[in-house]
């Protein structure tokens, strides 16, 4: 634990990570509260509850580079006015919407969304040298592990206890805190010794050594979504639903645990590797179908464990591959690789339990998934060439 040890005493760190961990619970909660509310608070059932998520995830998906963009050009705190004024203006007002107008709503709403995973990446790779960036990104994906735990509790708690118009009121509140939070503290997107140069032309950073790092993003999060939705369906067919709680919470320790190990070790394994690693380790949990909920759970930890590692090692790679001057609309890609993976492997995975013999299949579907997306990283990343290490604090010293 010397690595962690040694990060967390660099100045501002401590601080960046206590407030990320906080900023992200509202946005973990946005999902389960607003299929509550369309299925529950309207009643017009899940499949229009998901119309309205994929709305919104498209409009996180093109508001995310498009919000980097603006912290390269003109600051975070702009960035913040802007989308938290937005964002939270929906969340408050959504409760009001008619289902039609909801629908359209959700997509704006989202592309005003305050980018709170892209903030914490870029303040990591500002405020932490490179030769500790492994332990931060570690550090960093443990902290959304535990967000991701607390927010659709939260919304659940709120929606079936109070109401679900108050749940989403209760997050418009959540951001407008989040919003002032970041804008006090005013966390740097620069490192003070990095050089900014001209802004280069897209096609010059957006290669294809980036884009395979893309892929493997949006590959992990495709493997996990539809991993999430097996684990419920193998569940479900056994009479064990109740255990689903359980079961997830066991995932996100063996996720934590990789990540703490991932931070650790003094020299981890490629980006591609780890990605294959988590395909790979996700196929034989389709043996464990048919056993009670604690055998699948166990079964599916060692892929669990690859969860954070994968993670992590995506924003190392991108902080490490782009310029200074472009770091915001890259990470801002990043989000969105994340957030097409997720919006991919719930519903692709979801066809394949609905048509095979076993709902287990899933698992081989996700893992199967997981391996073609790292197969063309590595096809992609051998036909590109080497990069050029972009002006950092850290080269500079």
């Amino acid at each position: 634990m010397e690595r962690y040890r040694r990060l967390l005493a660099i100045p501002g760190v401590r601080t960046l990570l206590v407030l990320m961990f906080f900023a992200r619970i509202p946005p973990s909660a946005t999902s389960m509260a607003l299929t509550l509310h369309v299925a529950i608070g309207l009643g017009h059932g899940y499949g229009a509850a998901g119309l309205v998520g994929g709305a919104a995830t498209v409009g996180i998906g093109i508001g995310a580079p498009l919000s980097g963009r603006i912290i390269d050009r003109y600051g975070l705190r702009t960035m913040l006015v802007i989308t938290t004024i937005g964002e939270s203006a929906f969340w408050l007002t959504a409760p009001l919407m008619p289902f039609p107008v909801l629908l359209v709503m959700g997509f704006v709403g989202g592309m005003f969304a305050v980018q709170t995973m892209s903030i914490g990446r870029q303040a990591i790779a500002a405020l932490v040298p490179e030769n500790h960036r492994r332990a931060a990104y570690s550090f960093d994906s443990i902290s959304v592990e535990l967000s991701f735990m607390i927010g659709p509790l939260a919304a659940v708690a709120l929606a079936t206890q109070v109401s679900t118009s108050t749940s989403l009121r209760v997050i418009a509140v959540g951001f407008m805190v989040v919003g002032i939070a970041l804008f006090v503290v005013n966390p740097p997107m620069r490192g003070k010794a990095e050089v900014v140069g001209e802004r280069p032309a897209r096609r010059e950073w957006l290669n294809g050594r980036l884009v395979a790092v893309l892929l493997v993003g949006a590959g992990a999060v495709f493997v996990l979504a539809g991993a999430e939705v097996t684990l419920v369906a193998v569940l479900r067919a056994h009479g064990e639903v109740g255990w689903a709680g359980v079961a997830t919470v066991i995932l996100c320790v063996a996720s934590v645990v990789g990540g703490l190990v991932h931070g650790a070790v003094r020299k981890s394994l490629p980006q591609v590797v780890l990605m294959a690693l988590l395909g790979t380790l996700t196929l034989p949990v389709l043996f464990a179908d048919g056993t009670t909920w604690w055998i699948v759970a166990l079964a599916l930890a060692p892929a669990s464990a690859m969860c954070a590692p994968t993670i992590a090692a995506t924003g190392e790679e991108v902080s490490r591959l782009v310029p200074v001057v472009v770091r915001g609309e890259a990470t801002g890609l990043q989000s969105t690789a994340f957030t097409f993976g997720a919006a991919l492997g719930s519903p692709v995975i979801g066809f394949v339990v609905d048509h095979s013999g076993s709902p287990g299949w899933g698992f081989v579907g996700a893992g199967a998934g997981g391996l073609i997306v790292a197969a063309c990283a590595a096809m992609l990343i051998r036909r590109s060439p080497a990069p050029v290490q972009p002006t950092s604090a850290s080269a500079i010293s």
